[in-house]
């Protein structure tokens, strides 16, 4: 998922996102990997103020509708999301001995 941060210029707005992995790569056409972003969206609902309103998981990228609960900034929640969740992605597929391709997918 992409480089740089967000520029949220109302707090209490609501903005449509999209995130496109590195080089537009198929990770989620296998539910596990799609399973991560789904659990880590929930993480953040439940624990980092995040309101999600639509999300849609396509094969090499998200798009969400969102906002922050009031006094936490979008833009935070929003690196904390992509941040353990490429880390995550990365830990699953290193370790998935039944991904075929792993090294290809890790080259990114």
């Amino acid at each position: 998922m992409g480089k740089g941060g967000y520029k949220i210029r109302n707090p209490d707005g609501v903005y449509f996102l999209s995130f496109a992995t590195v080089g537009w790569v198929d990770v989620f056409t296998r539910s596990c990997y799609s399973n991560i972003v789904v659990n880590s969206l929930n993480y953040c609902i439940a624990k980092k103020g995040l309101n999600v309103y639509a999300w849609i998981i396509m094969s090499n990228h998200v798009h969400l509708i969102v906002s922050a609960k009031t006094s936490i900034l979008l833009s935070d929640i929003l690196r904390d999301f992509k941040k353990f969740t490429s880390v995550e992605l990365i830990k699953t597929i290193s370790e998935n001995i039944q991904e075929s391709r792993k090294e290809w997918l890790l080259s990114f």
